[in-house]
């Protein structure tokens, strides 16, 4: 089974095409968070996760996850199931990877999965909250994407290889694309990141540009959005916006704006149609 996290839909095609490779079932972890989160596994059946990186860090709604899940083995014994993750990003993971490998160890779940595959895979950009980021422009999108198609039918035969082996030996550590600086990147910035940048405050809606649609609302993945067709958006501040910028991406007429860091930004959302 696969879970994963997508804000612009970048995880989320990246787990469908791994899904469709490994025959794997496939969970929204924004979905199914609201359950009570427990899955039982089939004798040596592999557990996934795929998730966008947020501020070199993995998002906190994953976080809150692996806290909830509770996995169970049909044949009731203290097994080790092999366990592999993919983070998307626009450019670097830093220590990400590894912050993830410590907050499964933290929780009981950990003492079931033996993370020995890891993965990362370059998406087009989304990141539009800070001063100099944008999105990519159509060129490098295309090439962005078209790269991540090669990347991720290597990564789908791997996790297919690691299923037939009796041996647990981790793999994909040193391909990693961490880049430079990377306790630095996730460390102290990522502190900031967490501390000051996500967060829902500069959110706003053009009053003039808004047509009440509703796309932002449903497209919002911790339902921080107040409102629905006929309905300008209306944002919560109950603490548990990701600044994925889902919402922003996803307005058809660029009424969401981040404070002014996005005035005159562009937009993106992954969409199958842009691939070619």
């Amino acid at each position: 089974m696969i879970f994963y996290f997508s804000g612009t839909g970048n995880s989320q095609w990246a787990a469908k095409t791994l899904a469709l490779q490994t025959q794997d079932e496939l969970y929204s972890i924004a979905k199914i968070i609201k359950t009570d989160c427990t899955f039982q596994l089939k004798k040596g059946e592999q557990v996934g996760f795929v998730f966008p990186v947020h501020g070199w860090r993995v998002p906190r709604i994953v976080r809150v996850f692996l806290q909830k899940l509770k996995l169970t083995d049909e044949e009731d014994q203290p097994l080790k199931h092999h366990c592999f993750c993919l983070m998307t990003a626009g450019d670097t993971i830093a220590k990400a990877m590894e912050r993830f490998q410590q907050h499964l160890h933290e929780v009981p779940i950990g003492r079931m999965l033996d993370l020995d595959l890891v993965g990362s895979v370059i998406m087009p950009e989304s990141y539009v909250g800070l001063p100099g980021m944008d999105v990519d422009t159509k060129e490098k999108e295309l090439e962005k994407k078209q790269a991540a198609e090669i990347y991720l039918r290597d990564f789908g035969k791997k996790i297919i290889q690691k299923q037939k082996e009796d041996d647990y030996k981790p793999y994909g550590w040193k391909e990693l694309m961490v880049g430079p600086l990377p306790w630095f990147f996730s460390v102290p910035v990522g502190g900031f990141f967490e501390r000051f940048l996500i967060t829902d405050k500069p959110f706003h809606v053009d009053h003039q540009r808004c047509v009440k649609c509703g796309i932002c609302a449903n497209v919002c993945p911790v339902a921080d959005i107040k409102g629905g067709l006929g309905y300008e958006p209306e944002w919560l501040h109950n603490k548990k916006c990701l600044t994925c910028f889902a919402c922003y991406h996803h307005c058809p007429h660029h009424a969401i704006e981040y404070g002014k860091r996005t005035v005159k930004r562009g937009q993106y959302f992954y969409n199958r149609n842009r691939l070619h």
